[in-house]
């Protein structure tokens, strides 16, 4: 893979129509032509030639964190910063790179991130500048006199855009893995736009009247796309939130209005079982990623709400959502079709493509594709010019992709194969339980059983009679030997900053290694 600081200039290419979706040029493993040109890239004008900038997003809620100092006059501020041309962003061809992190980053998860990417200046909000070390901070917020706000307020509206290439770096995007050190996926000028062009156009279709709301970080590429890429083109609106439990979030959507929302499945979940869907009617969008949302709990949010959610899959590496459905083209249950500009395909252990109602490995070719900053593992996720994203799906006859598992998250217990997912719907169907979460517990005469971590619902007793009533009720819903002989009540699941549940962690659980 080229490095970071190799760019092959490419002349400008055609602006995509304004109403057209669906780009050209496939990409594997990053490779292929950029489908949109410098010129758009570059709009809005924003000159961080020399600056490689690692977004701690903020924690101040609508109206604060780094965007409000963050447009032009934030972009002339941060150009007087001294950062000098060595590393990794002085040898960008065309501008500075993003190095997205969030505010719940601690000074040691964000060293190997600032090792591996060498940034040059961290912007910072003023509360957690202790927790950056080795890299000069700007601050934003606070008031004092070198606040990047107070800064910015002083420069003028306009600031003279650099010229970039489509093909040059614009972000990096640390993953959150399980290993403990972080792959840092490179992403191109170009690979903003084809985000838009594909899903953003083809799939969500904002409107410049849109409000939206996302409960993502924004150093997650999910809520970049929905906070970031897709209003700013469509001249919509984005409504930050600031740690809004599901209930809150439902108020929030009703009382300012929101028109598209985006959030995990748990969220979606939560607010059902709050009573609370019918605060979500006024949506025109609603769309679920990070996880499967369950059929049962799209049908509930259809019949109190009267929305259709938007499910999709996306990835870190390919930067979005990349199979999705909208509108009469869903069917409930299906995480959906590659969106316009994406192919995908079901493989099997030997790399060949499975047909329908076979399951296998998810992979996908497209105009956005996995790069990661100097680590072999790329091998590992790049294969025969596929992206195998490292989950379990199977397709059906009209092309539909039907979601069974992570990868990692298969179960197998007396030779049985036994999706997670499909248990945990089970379990969340319970009247007692608020949320569960199954992993595989080792067992000498199994091999494996099926583990369920449960969150009850408040007043719910947590004793044997309750367990026992859960895998009875289990066993009504599912083959008998799915059913989880080992249920552990839990007060809260963990999860990472986006809402996404981290199996990972459970499993050490119950390995005994955490």
């Amino acid at each position: 893979m080229a490095g970071p600081g190799v760019h092959h200039r490419a002349a400008a290419l055609p602006r995509p129509a304004e109403r057209g979706c669906g780009v050209a040029g496939p990409s594997g493993g990053g490779a292929g032509p950029g489908p949109a040109g410098a010129a758009d890239a570059g709009r809005g004008g924003v000159d961080v030639r020399r600056v490689a900038v690692a977004l701690g997003a903020g924690r101040a809620g609508a109206g604060g964190g780094p965007g409000a100092g963050a447009g032009q006059p934030g972009a002339a501020a941060l150009a007087e910063q001294s950062v000098g041309g060595g590393g990794l962003a002085g040898r960008a061809a065309g501008g500075g790179i993003a190095v997205a992190t969030m505010a719940a980053l601690r000074a040691r998860e964000l060293a190997p991130i600032v090792a591996k990417t060498r940034p040059v200046v961290a912007l910072v909000d003023h509360r957690f500048t202790a927790e950056v070390r080795d890299v000069p901070v700007v601050a934003f917020g606070g008031g004092g006199a070198d606040d990047l706000v107070r800064r910015a307020a002083a420069k003028p509206g306009r600031f003279a855009a650099v010229d970039t290439a489509a093909d040059d770096v614009a972000l990096f995007g640390p993953t959150s893995g399980t290993t403990g050190v972080p792959k840092i996926t490179v992403h191109f000028h170009r690979d903003l736009l084809s985000i838009d062009n594909t899903f953003g156009r083809c799939t969500l279709r904002l409107r410049p009247d849109d409000l939206v709301a996302c409960t993502a970080p924004l150093a997650f590429t999910f809520g970049l796309g929905m906070l970031v890429v897709f209003p700013l083109r469509a001249g919509a609106c984005a409504f930050l939130t600031e740690s809004a439990t599901p209930a809150e979030l439902a108020e929030l959507v009703a009382e300012h209005g929101v028109t598209v929302l985006a959030t995990a499945p748990t969220a979606y979940r939560q607010i059902v079982k709050s009573g609370l869907a019918h605060r979500l009617s006024g949506l025109r969008r609603a769309v679920s990623a990070g996880e499967h949302i369950p059929r049962e709990v799209w049908e509930q949010l259809r019949a109190e709400a009267g929305i259709r959610v938007v499910d999709g899959i996306g990835a870190t590496e390919l930067l979005h959502i990349f199979i999705s459905a909208a509108d009469e083209e869903i069917r409930p249950g299906a995480t959906g079709r590659p969106v316009p500009g994406f192919r995908a395909a079901v493989l099997g252990p030997d790399g060949e493509e499975l047909g329908p109602g076979v399951e296998g490995r998810l992979a996908v070719i497209g105009p956005v594709g996995c790069r990661y900053l100097d680590d072999e593992r790329q091998s590992d996720y790049v294969v025969n010019g596929w992206n195998v994203t490292g989950d379990t799906f199977v397709r059906d006859e009209d092309g539909y992709f039907w979601y069974r598992a992570r990868s990692d998250s298969m179960i197998v217990s007396s030779g049985y194969n036994i999706a997670g997912p499909e248990v945990e719907a089970a379990v969340d169907s319970h009247p007692d339980v608020l949320e569960s979460a199954v992993v595989a517990a080792p067992d000498a005469e199994r091999g494996s059983v099926v583990c369920a971590f449960v969150v009850l619902r408040a007043g719910a007793a947590g004793d044997a009679a309750t367990a026992r009533s859960i895998q009875d009720h289990v066993k009504q819903q599912l083959a008998p030997y799915k059913y989880p002989r080992e249920v552990r009540f839990v007060a809260a699941l963990p999860r990472n900053p986006s809402g996404k549940l981290q199996h990972f962690r459970l499993r050490r659980i119950v390995e005994g290694t955490e």
